[in-house]
């Protein structure tokens, strides 16, 4: 399936005492480009991270967030900090004899003090072991919403590409017509120029001038490249590189129509795949 290189993905869970969140966010990249903004605790899971990422983009530029919260609840069942209490003890002790004018630490201090509240013990291996767990799934639901996104993007390249095919299409009957009325056209003036002597040297420039001004090969070749705009769309895997020179390649032939034009019909043929061609460019963009 054809996959964005946007998309966003959320996941929060808790553990014992506390509170992980991880947040994946995504745009367009020519490679895969990976930020992480992770909390102290898990700088030792980048590495795993990573990999688990790697297995499931191939493109875009990623931004991974975990953080974690202490929920306030596991504070409270577990008591006060003994050692902590006695270290504010003896350094009020200290304080109050270096200045007895102070005034005691009051019980809301105290209990605000950075570790003067027990908290409960989390196992580093449980927390990195759920975390990877809870990466998995966000990137599970992250390549999802690519993928939906993706489908979204296909269908607006498909519905221009038909676009582009009716435009070459509408070309074809009028093909002979246009080049008769090119060398009419031609044939008068090179006649008025070179007169009833200059025969030989007329046939010459008109076989020429048809020779500059046919655009078979080039109605031939975006035909060409419309299948295989077609056949990539529907390949597995990262296809946007490909979609991407393939538009390059039609935004040429389309400017070697115009350039070649010698009719209305063919220049508003051109100038139409151009736009058309545009429009599916900018989409390519998004395309992992």
């Amino acid at each position: 399936m054809t996959a964005s290189m946007t998309g966003f993905a959320a996941h929060s869970f808790n553990i014992d005492h506390a509170s992980v969140n991880i947040d994946l966010r995504s745009v367009n990249q020519r490679y895969l480009e990976l930020h992480f903004r992770l909390a102290d605790e898990f700088r030792s899971l980048e590495p795993q991270i990573r990999e688990l990422i790697n297995q499931r983009l191939a493109r875009g530029k990623l931004e991974c967030r975990i953080s974690l919260t202490i929920l306030p609840a596991a504070s409270l069942d577990n008591g006060l900090n003994p050692a902590t209490l006695e270290r504010l003890a003896n350094w009020q002790t200290d304080v109050l004899q270096r200045l007895p004018g102070s005034a005691p630490l009051s019980v809301n201090e105290i209990l605000r003090w950075p570790g003067a509240m027990q908290t409960a013990t989390l196992s580093q291996d449980t927390l990195n072991e759920a975390t990877l767990a809870g990466v998995r799934d966000t990137l599970g639901d992250l390549v999802d919403t690519r993928l939906r996104e993706g489908t979204r993007l296909k269908q607006h390249i498909l519905d221009r590409l038909a676009g582009c095919e009716a435009q070459v299409a509408s070309l074809h009957p009028l093909l002979p017509k246009l080049a008769t009325a090119q060398r009419d056209k031609l044939t008068e003036r090179l006649r008025d120029a070179l007169g009833e002597a200059g025969h030989e040297r007329l046939a010459q420039e008109i076989a020429l001038a048809a020779q500059k001004t046919d655009i078979d090969e080039e109605l031939a070749r975006l035909s060409t490249h419309f299948a295989e705009v077609r056949r990539v769309l529907n390949q597995p895997g990262a296809v946007g590189k490909r979609l991407d020179f393939l538009m390059q390649e039609l935004h040429r032939e389309a400017n070697t129509l115009g350039a070649k034009s010698v009719a209305v019909e063919t220049s508003r043929v051109s100038l139409e795949l151009k736009v058309l061609i545009e429009q599916m460019r900018e989409q390519v963009q998004n395309i992992e």
